[in-house]
């Protein structure tokens, strides 16, 4: 967890997809109204002042991002460098995703968005990145809680997948089919 990082994280969500401040800047952990216009205003004047390159995401990452989101990208390039999938939790990863998916497209395929959560613009972001959250529960907290439940339906999947009955194994055939119904 870390303190602020939703500020650098809406930077880099206005510097990548060319978007206002007012559409990617959120409340965070709560704050009011004096304190939104401040952290919009932080983010405008960051990017002015830094004028990251869209078309460089190391670029954007370097002069508006911070350590922990590099992290993020770097997991997620590592993980579809050995073809692991990855659950993105929050707007703080999903924003690494984007940064990650503009240094290596393929890497997108290896991407679960998690849930959709009520951070300002964490649904334009999961839109940018063209990913469909599995679960939308308006969840405000974060710390990786839409990803810890995000697991239990890629397990589930994946069961259902490997374990569930076909209607050969299961005996069903033809003649029985309108028993089913």
């Amino acid at each position: 967890m870390g303190i602020g990082n939703t500020t650098a994280s809406a930077a880099i969500m206005c510097a990548m997809l060319d978007i206002p401040p007012e559409k990617a800047v959120g409340r965070g952990t709560g704050l009011d109204d004096a304190r939104l216009e401040h952290k919009i205003s932080v983010v405008r004047q960051a990017l002015s002042l830094n004028q990251p390159d869209a078309s460089d995401p190391l670029d954007v990452l370097s002069k508006v991002g911070g350590l922990e989101i590099g992290g993020l990208v770097g997991v997620i390039l590592g993980a579809a460098a050995n073809r692991c999938p990855v659950i993105i939790d929050g707007f703080i990863s999903s924003v690494a995703a984007l940064l990650a998916r503009a240094l290596v497209p393929a890497s997108a395929g290896y991407m679960i968005a998690s849930h959709a959560s009520h951070e300002q613009g964490h649904r334009l972001l999961l839109q940018g990145l063209d990913l469909r959250p599995a679960l939308d529960l308006d969840m405000r907290i974060g710390e990786g809680t839409g990803g810890v439940l995000g697991l239990h339906l890629v397990d589930a999947a994946c069961r259902i997948v490997s374990e569930m009955a076909t209607f050969e194994s299961a005996g069903v055939t033809s003649n029985n089919e309108d028993a089913l119904i």
